[in-house]
């Protein structure tokens, strides 16, 4: 941190990533009310999808030319990451270069949530949904479902659904004022240089509300705050006598939904993503390790994980009543394997 202060347990992180399992649980509080599906079509909530194509050519100033999709999204491919959507960091396609013209990812400035709907609804999906697997904003568009379906704001849904049951009370979308001087500076690796500063903490931008709620990417944290999410997770959606989900829900979370029970390597299409390919399903809301073996990394089969792009990783093993947290603060998440040495670690102390 600024200044030498050391790292602590009240440290504030930005979570990043580690955001859409939160998003994902509170997609499916809602399924649990009867007030949506798993398998509803995404344009019954949000109707700007309704006519949504496939890219068939185009782009880079041509009109885009689509075709229909041959079924339609439904919330499992936002949950599961088959929903055709991307990023537009991948640098790979003409329809993630809409997203860069678009500006359809910016946080401060350019759309609240409905209008960042309204304008990704306008670029075509890169593949049929649930043919392939991409990683993508399908989870900021699940947001805005939950959004929709609950009548309140997303960050308002979460802090008293979610947060405040689970006495997670350092979690946030902007830091508080008497708060920032917890905050973590932030750093990223520039090309042909070391580290260089990306936010501080002192006047970070995560000290201002956003226009676009991220439920993708957005959160704050603390180790201890996804510490008990965490456990709430492992405790079969209860923590301290606050149920947020019922067992038979995370069970059903926590399950492979890859269509033919396939796997990352055999379906991504992604240049990048916050797991590892072979022998990881995906389930509503986390990456899922379906083969240990084909991990080449110890574990347990049914183990659920995510990270962020600051390098923050979290799992949980149901197999041996275990949970991590990790944070610090470095971009990108791919650039040294810490997540694969601290699992080593772990479970080589395992006797």
């Amino acid at each position: 941190m600024r200044g030498g202060k050391s790292v602590d347990e009240g440290s504030l992180f930005r979570i990043a990533s580690m955001t859409k399992p939160i998003t994902s649980v509170a997609f499916m509080m809602l399924v649990e009310q009867g007030l949506v599906a798993v398998d509803t079509p995404v344009h019954h909530v949000l109707p700007e999808f309704k006519d949504i194509g496939v890219y068939d050519g185009g782009g880079g100033g041509v009109p885009f030319v689509t075709r229909p999709t041959a079924e339609p999204m439904r919330m499992v491919d936002l949950l599961r990451h088959t929903s055709g959507l991307t990023y537009s960091f991948q640098n790979r396609s003409n329809v993630d270069a809409a997203y860069r013209d678009g500006k359809i990812e910016g946080w401060h400035g350019g759309h609240d949530l409905d209008g960042f709907i309204g304008a990704l609804a306008k670029i075509p999906l890169e593949f049929s949904p649930g043919t392939a697997w991409n990683y993508s904003v399908a989870t900021d568009v699940l947001g805005a479902v939950v959004r929709r379906v609950s009548g309140l704001p997303l960050d308002q849904f979460f802090k008293t659904r979610i947060f405040a049951p689970l006495k997670m009370d350092d979690t946030f979308f902007q830091v508080p004022a008497d708060k920032l001087d917890r905050l973590t500076d932030c750093y990223t690796l520039a090309p042909g240089k070391s580290r260089v500063m990306y936010d501080p903490g002192a006047e970070s931008a995560w000290s201002r509300q956003p226009k676009l709620v991220s439920g993708g990417g957005g959160l704050v944290s603390t180790a201890l705050d996804y510490h008990r999410f965490n456990t709430m997770l492992l405790n079969g959606g209860e923590l301290d006598g606050a149920r947020i989900l019922g067992r038979k829900t995370l069970d059903l979370m926590t399950q492979n939904h890859l269509p033919g029970k396939s796997d990352l390597a055999a379906m991504s299409k992604s240049l990048f993503s916050e797991a590892s390919n072979a022998g990881t399903g995906f389930g509503l809301g986390f990456a899922i390790t379906d083969d240990v073996a084909k991990t080449m990394v110890p574990g347990s089969k049914g183990e659920f994980y995510w990270g962020g792009m600051f390098s923050t990783a979290f799992f949980v093993d149901p197999v041996e009543r275990l949970s991590m947290v990790f944070m610090t603060q470095l971009s990108p998440s791919s650039f040294y394997p810490i997540r694969r040495e601290l699992k080593t670690m772990i479970y080589a102390a395992m006797t």
